[in-house]
């Protein structure tokens, strides 16, 4: 049986879709009844460790979607109840979805890499993704206001966005076919790195790119409501794209994918 967990976010409701027709997968989130899936819907919140033995009943493959929101400490303490639950009830193999190498520089990269320093540790088979971030998320980030200016501190910065679609493609195929994966670590970003003079271009001539400071940033995040972990999460992104340490366009996507993959301009501009 395979499990999909964080099967209502984002990546996992795309990765649901991609395995609907199939009897042998089953979907993992902590509020159930609000999924809407054709497929079996088990509870599993990681935050709460006793809906997990349960949860992992039965499962020989968890594609273990990472569950990012929360600082480093809450982060590690999903991830690691989920990995000891897995272990006790006896999982096969573990494919999770990681970040990219080049997101060292990001203030979120501590969680993935304890992560996956516990998977290769434990007593099971595991396969790392290490996805680029998206390009659906670059395209919210630096999206233009309603005067036509994108002002998001990226600099000259670019970064090799993915689209999530292709992350949700490339999951589903690596879990369907676990074993033969086993132990490989895979870098998934995007094969073109894109900027926000890039996005002003994409848009059309109306929209230009004047770019703010990461102070200006700073307080125009805080001021938005954002929760108070989420605000260095988003300015050090701007920071590591403008600083050029996300531009690496070097990849196995194409490979697992077996095709190209979509363009990151079209999915940030969707």
């Amino acid at each position: 049986m395979i499990l999909v967990t964080g099967a209502a976010g984002a990546l996992g409701m795309l990765v649901a879709e991609r395995l609907a027709d199939r009897d042998d997968t089953v979907l993992g989130t902590r509020e159930p009844q609000r999924l809407k899936a054709p497929l079996p819907v088990r509870q599993i919140d990681f935050d709460e460790p006793g809906t997990l033995a349960g949860g992992f009943e039965a499962v020989e493959v968890l594609l273990l979607i990472s569950a990012g929101y929360g600082e480093d400490d809450t982060v590690t303490a999903r991830h690691g109840a989920a990995i000891d639950a897995a272990e006790k009830a006896g999982v096969g193999h573990v494919v999770y979805t990681s970040l990219t190498t080049d997101g060292d520089h990001l203030p979120y990269a501590l969680p993935h890499r304890w992560t996956e320093r516990r998977l290769q540790a434990s007593t099971m088979d595991w396969t790392i993704l290490r996805n680029g971030l998206y390009a659906e998320l670059l395209g919210g980030l630096a999206a233009p206001s309603a005067d036509g200016r994108i002002t998001a501190p990226l600099g000259e910065g670019r970064l090799a966005a993915v689209a999530r679609a292709d992350l949700a493609d490339a999951a589903a195929r690596v879990t369907l076919e676990a074993s033969a994966h086993a132990g490989r670590v895979y870098e998934l970003v995007g094969e073109q790195a894109i900027g926000g003079a890039d996005l002003a271009r994409a848009h059309g001539p109306h929209v230009t790119y004047e770019p703010e400071t990461l102070a200006q940033a700073r307080t125009r995040i805080a001021a938005s409501g954002a929760e108070p972990f989420q605000v260095p999460m988003l300015v050090g992104t701007y920071s590591a794209i403008a600083s050029g340490f996300m531009s690496r366009t070097g990849s196995d996507l194409r490979q697992l994918l077996g095709r190209a993959p979509h363009s990151p301009l079209a999915a940030a501009l969707a």
